[in-house]
């Protein structure tokens, strides 16, 4: 990786491990702070982040197949089975035949579902809105350069796809 031509740039590629720490310190906490709004109400209802996950990806592509979700998410079919179940059952997500294979399930928000997921999510934007307003516009570049580059080039392929929807 050659130097960002930034002053100090180049000091980047020769982290220390208590950098590193740092960082990896940084993300936990961040990521707490990120998840606790949400937690809590999915902890009301009786659901936990996998639910969220789902809500989330179901409402960012409605139609999305079971097989799409369980590449998304990575996880097993057993355990998105379990969540799904719990959100059609308790009326959040709709499964219907796929159009193109009726051998597919393509899954919907309700109406209920979208709520769910609006609140969950309202949280978690604002959040990322004050932080980027905080950190400007030129971290923001470096944090989704950053966070880009911890994806492997497998999950980067995936999120690439979804950017271009």
């Amino acid at each position: 990786m050659a130097d960002s031509g930034t002053p100090g740039g180049e000091t980047l590629l020769f982290l220390t491990d208590e950098q590193l720490r740092r960082g990896i310190e940084a993300m936990f906490f961040a990521y707490r702070a990120f998840t606790a709004d949400p937690d809590r109400l999915l902890e009301e209802h009786g659901y936990g982040r996998a639910h969220h996950r789902a809500l989330h990806f179901i409402n960012r592509q409605s139609g999305l197949t079971v097989t799409t979700l369980l590449a998304l998410l990575g996880v097993t079919k057993q355990s998105l089975n379990r969540v799904l179940r719990t959100l059609i059952e308790d009326g959040l997500v709709e499964s219907r035949v796929g159009r193109r294979d009726k051998r597919e399930r393509q899954l919907f928000l309700t109406e209920e579902g979208l709520t769910l997921e609006r609140a969950l999510s309202e949280a978690q934007r604002g959040r990322m809105r004050s932080a980027y307003r905080a950190a400007g516009p030129q971290a923001v570049a470096g944090f989704r350069q950053v966070l880009e580059a911890m994806m492997g080039a497998d999950l980067q392929r995936i999120y690439q796809q979804m950017k271009e929807e």
